[in-house]
């Protein structure tokens, strides 16, 4: 598998495309805004298709680009159902967005449940619900790559905000502690936003969530 990093969107959202050109197949975790013009280059040159895209949870800034992608491919959407209402009508997030911004709602295929596992590019991952900063944060844990994709609920020495609506910041720790936390230590933390880190690193030293 080869994983590549695409920030993108007003705030630097990642997007994380994971390719394995052996099977001609990709899957996007996070589609922020104008996602589709850095993820379209790489599959042509790997040659492989989107069959899936995965939303860590639905805030504006990591679907906006969805609408496009899905367009453009016909990949399968997945998310938690927590997030429902934020992912198939957008216009409940307006006021929290960047002036001038816009976005689609996106029609989700499959919605995912806590202890799932999603099998995909010859590798199986581990659905894990995440909620504090949004109700429907998910991660996707793939243990044979020793790497989860978090969403917002934790970056490098942060975590995410949970000033809004939906968002509780003792449901957040509780979660940190019981989903991410329970990860062996050299799982790698691949955030919404920001460098990824280790579970190790930000159990030794995030100053909001002590391991």
């Amino acid at each position: 598998m080869h994983l590549h990093i695409l920030p993108a969107g007003p705030i630097e959202t990642n997007a994380y495309l994971l390719t394995e050109p052996a099977r001609g197949e990709a899957v996007l975790i996070d589609a922020p805004g104008g996602a589709w013009a850095e993820v379209e280059p790489i599959l042509r040159k790997e040659k492989c298709r989107l069959v899936e895209l995965w939303l860590t949870h639905g805030h504006w800034d990591h679907m906006q680009g969805a609408a496009e992608v899905v367009r453009a491919t016909g990949a399968r959407v997945r998310a938690h159902a927590a997030d429902r209402p934020l992912i198939e009508t957008p216009e409940v997030m307006k006021r929290f967005m960047l002036p001038g911004q816009e976005l689609e709602p996106v029609k989700v295929d499959a919605w995912v449940q806590p202890g799932e596992t999603i099998s995909a590019l010859g590798l199986i991952f581990e659905v894990r619900h995440v909620p504090g900063h949004c109700p429907g944060n998910v991660l996707f844990y793939v243990e044979s790559a020793r790497a989860a994709f978090v969403g917002d609920a934790l970056f490098a020495g942060n975590v995410g905000r949970t000033d809004l609506p939906g968002g509780d910041f003792a449901v957040l720790e509780k979660s940190i502690r019981s989903q991410i936390y329970t990860l062996p230590d050299a799982t790698r933390v691949f955030p919404g936003h920001g460098p990824a880190t280790t579970v190790g690193e930000e159990k030794r030293s995030n100053p909001y969530v002590a391991g």
